[in-house]
């Protein structure tokens, strides 16, 4: 950090780790640093700019709406997702959740998975898909990046019904399902010395009648595309982006700088007890793309890139497939997981 902003140097965080340091693999195999005790940043980072405090509210527009009409006309969603280890892995510490008829996770195993999915949405049914990132070497990841993508859809269901139509009511649904499953993996990695240090991050997007809900916790990304313009969905929670937000570094210093992969919040710490803290609420329409994915492709490929081979293909599984072979091409180190949804 530069002498210029000695001020804000941030408190000593406690012990932080490289993502595979656990492993025995080199640092910069290593996708990504968890902060062991990320309290004292949550205060430095309040301390630094006071607008982002647990009060605010996460999305202002969606919580004052109130109730909605329901039972909206059905709609298709076209869904393509490929996850990978990647040329440098052993595991695959990515998981991910799709709805089939029966609930089912599709997402379980390593390696190399390649689904796709057709479904509809309204009538006052909903879909929920997940993409998790999980750290912590060996198995830990992979563990914490499955528990969040089992607990998070069973704990929603359990506390949303299809006939609820209350912006207010479907955002406390997703934030308690989503800290309901930081528990989990929070009291897994102290019980279990294998799991000791374990953690993931997390996107989701729940589409609902005519409204989709997006939410994320680390550096996993939710995009959309709409007439071939790109928006980011949600905000990367590692240290750089808060010293971009801060005004402390560029956006230009930001993709290479040392904080750039260190998260202060992810599933599996006790900062994240409360779910997330913004849930982005929107209404979607035919024609949008919508892509969650995890860092192994957002590190690496540039956005309007991203928003240029989802405009082009009809086919979000042709989509999802080129998307992973760019990651690949452009020497991505970590699992790399894409899942492009097509509202038809």
């Amino acid at each position: 950090m530069s002498p210029d902003h000695a001020g804000l140097a941030p408190p000593p965080p406690g012990s932080a780790a490289p993502r595979d340091e656990v492993a025995g693999r080199p640092p910069d195999l290593a996708k990504a640093e968890v902060v062991a005790t990320p309290s004292p940043w949550r205060t430095f980072w309040r301390k630094l700019w006071p607008g982002r405090s647990e009060s605010r509210a996460p999305f202002p527009a969606a919580a004052a709406a109130g109730p909605r009409p329901a039972a909206a006309p059905a709609v298709r969603l076209k869904v393509g997702v490929v996850s990978t280890v990647g040329n440098y892995r052993e595991h695959n510490e990515d998981n991910f959740y799709l709805p089939n008829g029966d609930g089912r996770s599709l997402g379980v195993g390593t390696g190399h998975r390649d689904a796709g999915l057709d479904v509809a949405v309204g009538d006052g049914t909903q879909k929920l898909f997940v993409v998790a990132d999980g750290m912590g070497g060996q198995l830990a990841g992979e563990k914490a990046s499955q528990m969040a993508v089992d607990i998070i859809p069973k704990e929603l269901a359990r506390r949303l019904g299809p006939a609820e139509a209350d912006d207010k009511v479907i955002l406390r649904a997703i934030r308690d399902a989503v800290a309901a499953a930081n528990q989990e993996i929070l009291g897994l990695s102290v019980v279990q010395t294998e799991f000791n240090n374990m953690g993931t991050t997390v996107v989701l997007a729940l589409f609902r009648d005519d409204r989709a809900y997006f939410a994320g916790i680390g550096d996993s990304r939710a995009y959309r595309v709409r007439d071939g313009r790109i928006e980011r969905l949600t905000t990367d929670h590692s240290l750089a982006q808060a010293l971009l937000e801060a005004g402390t570094i560029t956006a230009e210093e930001l993709p290479n700088h040392k904080f750039n992969h260190v998260l202060y919040l992810y599933l599996g710490s006790k900062d994240a007890r409360g779910g997330p803290e913004d849930i982005r609420a929107s209404e979607f329409r035919a024609g949008d793309r919508f892509l969650l994915a995890s860092d192994g492709l957002t590190g690496v490929v540039a956005d309007q890139t991203l928003a240029d081979h989802l405009s082009a293909s009809e086919d979000p599984q042709e989509s999802a497939r080129t998307l992973i072979k760019l990651a690949l091409d452009n020497h991505s180190k970590d699992n790399v997981t894409c899942l492009v949804i097509h509202v038809a």
